[in-house]
């Protein structure tokens, strides 16, 4: 297949750099310096949200790095919080198709974007329809564990839920206990089989499954039952190394279009729990600056 050339400030890293000047840093949830000088994200904010280096933001804006893989595009698409179309046009540039009909997509639209960056004091992760994490804020990451510590590839909720061979927890969070573990369980395999249904040719979800059912029992029986479950709100202690353990009220929201699951977690207002998470956004943030 070829490709057209594209004429100046239309190629890849240019608009990188387009969308990445138009974004301000309140809409990601960034905090704004006084001493600010760019009016949209630094290259290093954009390293940072999409889970890259600096050095390749600054080679694909400069035309030295031009074919990033699917996984780091749909990463800017949702870091730069493109819309369907832009995200579609960034794959195209990359020299790459954009995902089809029948594949999952781990895509965030600018809206729920908006929504997110508003819930700062709130722990929040977004997980495709297999459960594979795709972005969560600082509160998260201070709250539970920070998933960046682990690959990409290895951030699902349902691998470390019904663990194989493969080795310990994925996601690097802190230990967490539920009132219905059952239930979570029945409730993961459902989604993963509702799944199947809306995205048939997406090779992602069917090799978990097959990996999840040849090497996990507890998978495998509940897979064979055809389990239909709801479940979507629970109480959790949640095991925080520094603070101790904090109680949470655990709620997911849908985004039936693309079967997003939205993961919510708080605390009871004025409650020893909450004091609890305060305290571990603050040792968080202390890390950070370290």
């Amino acid at each position: 297949m070829g490709f057209m050339t594209t004429t100046s400030g239309a190629g890849l890293g240019a608009m990188i750099r387009t969308w990445r000047d138009r974004l301000p840093p309140s809409a990601a949830a960034l905090p704004v310096g006084r001493a600010r000088r760019a009016t949209g994200l630094r290259r290093e904010e954009l390293a940072e949200l999409a889970g890259v280096s600096v050095d390749y933001v600054v080679r694909l804006e400069q035309g030295r790095a031009t074919t990033p893989s699917a996984s780091v595009v749909a990463s800017l698409a949702r870091a730069l919080q493109l819309s369907s179309a832009e995200r579609d046009h960034l794959y195209r540039l990359a020299r790459l198709a954009p995902p089809a009909d029948g594949v999952i997509r781990d895509h965030i639209t600018p809206g729920v974007h908006r929504v997110l960056s508003r819930l700062g004091d709130v722990a929040v992760a977004v997980f495709a329809a297999d459960w594979q994490l795709i972005w969560w804020n600082r509160s998260w990451a201070a709250l539970l564990g920070d998933p960046s510590s682990a690959p990409p590839r290895l951030r699902n909720f349902a691998r470390d839920r019904f663990p194989t061979d493969a080795g310990p927890a994925h996601l690097a969070l802190w230990p967490v206990t539920e009132t219905d573990s059952g239930a979570t369980d029945a409730a993961v395999v459902s989604d993963l089989r509702r799944a199947t249904g809306r995205y048939p040719h997406d090779a992602r979800l069917a090799g978990l499954i097959s990996a999840l059912s040849a090497r996990n029992q507890r998978f495998a029986d509940l897979w064979a039952t055809g389990t239909v479950a709801a479940h979507r709100e629970d109480h959790k202690i949640i095991e925080h190394p520094s603070v101790g353990p904090v109680t949470v009220d655990c709620d997911i929201l849908s985004d039936t279009d693309s079967e997003l699951k939205i993961v919510i977690m708080t605390t009871a207002p004025g409650s020893p729990d909450e004091t609890k998470f305060r305290l571990a956004s603050i040792a968080a943030d202390g890390r950070a600056h370290a």
